[in-house]
């Protein structure tokens, strides 16, 4: 390092280091003694924190697409988005081809029912007196059975679609009403479109009562979280207010391409104070752990490792490499290369290097 030349100590000269392979020794009068300081390697309680962005979600099971019973084009759309909607509240208007169509279906079906019914009520009264051949009165029956199911095939479109199969007022128009009381929390549609996937949403209605809190944990810092445990959330809406919650769910899952873990907290939300989209910093906080703790300057970086010198003998200092877990401060917690006790260069180990 620089202490290679032989130093003059009242008038004698003494080498600063003495090294026999991987060991090095101070001698007695060098003056690199005064500038190393040696204590022992310490155990202390460790509790790691793990702070993570965090966005507000729509808990996924009080979440409802709303989607069209028919094709056709809206022509009224009753709320907007972020409204706050109550059940059974009407939603959109669309006028469909289609619902003339079923309405057709079910007055003829309805017609036809009646047909069947009287047909098989006769043949059954002439086969009473024996005036109807057996394969008419089967005849009938099949008819008034196949009648019947069309006419609940019919009732049952009808239904589905959400009109009345009686109504006097057979209009192509159908009303979209509100699955469930929450908050329109996506719009896909806007009035004067012509809406031809049934399976394609028109809005999403959440019910925002209770609310998730998601964040992603890397990978490494996984074994950190776990279900049940104690969080601090803080929302940057309210800065002065910490949210005390509980993890609620830790995916099985690991995203490949983010080499993250997603995990969700559940909060109630009576007021709607949280809402879809706000960010969030969640803070874990793992179990205390107890473990061998060094101070950061007693790191020597060689070789893209860090490295201890562990004092082996009076003044005698052997180099190990050491596998740093966290640091916290000026400490830093050593998984492996020294056990606690061992007496190590906490200042000037940078000296003793080659």
């Amino acid at each position: 390092f620089g202490y290679s030349d032989p130093a003059s100590v009242a008038g004698e000269k003494v080498q600063p280091l003495i090294r026999s392979g991987d060991r090095v020794t101070v001698p007695e009068r060098s003056p690199v003694r005064t500038k190393l300081a040696i204590q022992s390697v310490a155990e202390q309680d460790i509790q790691r924190s793990l702070v993570l962005p965090a966005v507000v979600e729509a808990d996924p099971a009080h979440l409802v697409k709303v989607v069209p019973p028919l094709a056709g084009r809206v022509t009224q759309l009753k709320v907007q988005l972020g409204e706050r909607v109550g059940a059974e509240q009407p939603l959109v208007v669309i006028d469909s081809p289609d619902l003339a169509t079923a309405y057709a279906d079910y007055d003829r079906a309805k017609v036809l029912l009646g047909l069947a019914l009287k047909s098989r009520d006769r043949q059954r009264g002439l086969a009473k007196i024996g005036g109807a051949a057996e394969k008419d009165l089967q005849q009938a029956e099949t008819d008034y059975v196949t009648a019947e199911v069309e006419f609940a095939r019919a009732s049952a479109r009808l239904k589905q679609i959400g009109v009345d199969a009686e109504t006097t007022n057979k209009s192509r128009t159908v009303t979209v009403v509100a699955p469930m009381s929450g908050s329109v929390i996506e719009l896909d549609v806007a009035p004067g479109a012509f809406w031809n996937d049934p399976t394609a949403a028109l809005m999403t209605v959440a019910d925002l009562s209770t609310v998730w809190v998601t964040a992603s944990v890397p990978e490494k810092d996984t074994s950190l979280v776990s279900k049940g445990q104690s969080v601090d959330v803080v929302f940057p809406a309210y800065p002065e207010e910490v949210f005390k919650g509980q993890v609620l769910f830790v995916s099985d899952v690991l995203d490949p391409d983010t080499r993250r873990t997603k995990v969700r907290i559940a909060f109630e939300n009576p007021n709607t104070r949280l809402r879809p989209g706000m960010f969030a910093n969640v803070s874990f906080y793992a179990p205390a752990q107890r473990v061998p703790v060094v101070p950061t300057s007693a790191l020597v970086l060689k070789d893209d490792a860090n490295q201890v010198f562990v004092d082996t003998a009076p003044w005698t200092f052997e180099p190990r490499t050491v596998d740093i877990g966290v640091q916290q401060g000026d400490q830093v917690v050593l998984i492996s290369g020294v056990k606690v006790g061992d007496r190590i260069v906490v200042k000037g180990g940078v000296l003793l290097s080659d």
